[in-house]
């Protein structure tokens, strides 16, 4: 005979998965926090980099770690609390009382939409701008510049133009800029160098200290003569802005969706490979959703209720799948750019993976 439930179990066990969810959230917090922490001590006395400094940019760095761990912390918490409904033997109740797997699994939706959406203004919101903050904090203290990983500086192609920045600082100003411009047909026709650029909020830059070398072409596009003219003050119009050369503050994984875009756009604009942006985007459209694969992945555990060691041995199981699923998301992101993967296949692989063993297992329970 089916009983009627009503909505309390819902709440009951919204409530549980939730405060289980938030508790494993906390605790991994405090522990990459932790290591984070003591990961900086040894930059600490660099410039004027102290302690209060290191913990400021952990703490910026905090909403990244939760857009990171929301959904192993979903899987671990989901574990935690519907082993110990099981353990105490509510799941059976609940089952004998005509809940069925499909009601059990909708109510545990719930709670992981809301952990989805958390996910998702987290990572679009918050997590980049703080991650920004956090870096130039860092970077001003430590008195340095943040440079591309090149010996010749940062390249950038915009349009006709071949841009070199030897270092960018954390407000996103330019030092010891270099600007190479081409013709149609590929000729050199002028070199600019100038000291140093600041973006304006009229969307250009003011070039300062700046030397122009203008070429003279023949008839047969041969350079014959070049003339030099010198300039305090250029403006100069330009794609690149600091939107894009946030690039090099975050990494393309804690991007917002909009500024990933908007780089694709510009990569796209001048035939310059996109392959590992777009896997980006796709993986901060997809990742969210891990949470609803995580609830639907701990259900099976729930409905055994074995009473020695057992919820350890599942924290111990849930704490293995996190990992596992962490790394696959880094693996096939990598393999992706290697192998020239369709960036959304590469992005979703890990999440259908698991949603894939999720549905076996719930079929090989409901078998039994």
């Amino acid at each position: 005979m089916k009983l009627p439930l009503g909505k309390t179990y819902q709440r009951y066990l919204f409530r549980e998965v939730f405060f289980a969810t938030l508790l494993v959230l906390a605790a991994f917090l405090a522990l990459f926090g932790f290591f984070d922490l003591i990961n900086e001590l040894g930059d600490i006395g660099k410039g004027a980099y102290r302690i209060q400094h290191a913990i400021i940019f952990v703490t910026l760095t905090l909403p990244g770690r939760i857009y990171e761990l929301m959904p192993i912390a979903v899987l671990i918490g989901s574990l935690f609390a519907l082993s110990t409904l099981a353990r105490h033997s509510e799941i059976t109740v609940l089952r004998a009382s005509g809940l069925s797997t499909r009601e059990l699994l909708m109510t545990l939706f719930r709670v992981a939409a809301l952990f989805a959406f958390l996910t998702f203004i987290i990572g679009e919101f918050l997590a980049p701008p703080s991650e920004k903050l956090g870096q130039r904090i860092r970077l001003q203290a430590q008195g340095t510049a943040l440079s591309a990983d090149f010996r010749t500086g940062l390249w950038v192609k915009d349009e006709n133009r071949f841009i070199n920045v030897r270092t960018v600082t954390p407000e996103a100003k330019l030092l010891g800029i270099r600007i190479y411009e081409f013709d149609d047909q590929q000729r050199l026709q002028m070199v600019s160098e100038a000291k140093e650029g600041e973006y304006l909020p009229t969307s250009e830059w003011r070039l300062n200290s700046v030397e122009q070398t203008i070429l003279e072409h023949d008839a047969k596009g041969q350079p014959v003569r070049g003339r030099v003219a010198h300039q305090d003050e250029v403006m100069w119009q330009s794609a690149l802005n600091p939107d894009i050369l946030s690039v090099l503050l975050v990494v393309p994984e804690r991007m917002s969706v909009w500024n990933l875009m908007s780089y694709i756009k510009h990569l796209s604009d001048n035939r310059q490979k996109t392959q590992r942006y777009e896997i980006a985007l796709w993986k901060k459209v997809v990742y969210p959703l891990a949470a609803l694969v995580m609830v639907a992945l701990a259900l099976p555990f729930g409905y055994s209720h074995n009473r020695v060691g057992g919820v350890s041995l599942k924290i111990f199981s849930g704490v293995m799948l996190g990992v596992f699923f962490h790394m696959l998301n880094g693996l096939f992101s990598n393999l992706g750019i290697i192998n020239s993967w369709p960036p959304f296949s590469s992005a979703v692989a890990p999440s259908a993976m698991f949603l894939l063993a999720a549905m076996g297992m719930m079929w090989w329970v409901e078998r039994r």
